[in-house]
């Protein structure tokens, strides 16, 4: 069950959960059957402008790996300081590991100490939609990509200058385009965020 939120770190999580992170359903292998490689674009990304149709369950299960579709389908949660991306400091975005669609980018991250990607505001605002989160003997703010519908994480309102917010985001709900890449994979126009 590695990289998969167990019993064994449930404490672990209780702990942060006072702390506000994401801290969503735990993500469960069960949930989804074992594949073998994931595909470098397994989906029909998103281009801006253009109508987003959401793969089916089927292709999701086939091109997701176990933990992707546990968190992004089943609200789950991967464990902290044990994903892909909470240390990464490379320059680039963050896209919806489902649709392609930007929502983060690295200029817009820091170190919030939580063990997940933390981010202050979106890249996209209107790619990240908002929604009310009783789960867990709590009230937070869920965090879903717009047009995919994939579950990020939660935001908190204990972030850094200059917005006061904290994207608490997994990692497994996203994919990572290194600077170097963005004219390559469509998201050229985002070069001049590094630059400032």
């Amino acid at each position: 069950m590695n990289k998969l939120l167990t019993m064994g770190t449930l404490s672990a999580l209780v702990l942060t959960l006072g702390s506000g992170c994401t801290g969503g359903t735990p993500a469960k292998e069960s949930d989804t059957p074992a594949k073998s490689a994931k595909a470098e674009k397994p989906f029909k990304q998103w281009k801006e402008g253009v109508v987003y149709e959401k793969p089916t369950d089927e292709e999701l299960r086939e091109n997701l790996s176990p933990e992707e579709y546990a968190v992004t389908q089943k609200d789950g949660t991967e464990r902290p300081f044990g994903n892909a991306y909470w240390d990464n400091k490379k320059d680039g975005i963050y896209v919806d590991v489902v649709s392609g669609e930007p929502l983060f980018a690295s200029v817009h991250k820091f170190d919030s100490g939580t063990g997940w990607p933390s981010f202050y505001q979106p890249l996209e605002k209107e790619h990240v939609t908002e929604h009310v989160d009783k789960k867990l003997f709590m009230t937070r703010t869920e965090v879903r990509s717009k047009n995919a519908d994939s579950h990020l994480g939660h935001v908190f309102p204990d972030g850094p200058n200059p917005t006061g917010l904290r994207y608490c985001i997994n990692s497994a709900s996203l994919r990572f385009v290194g600077k170097e890449d963005l004219e390559a994979e469509g998201y050229g126009k985002y070069l001049s965020i590094f630059e400032e």
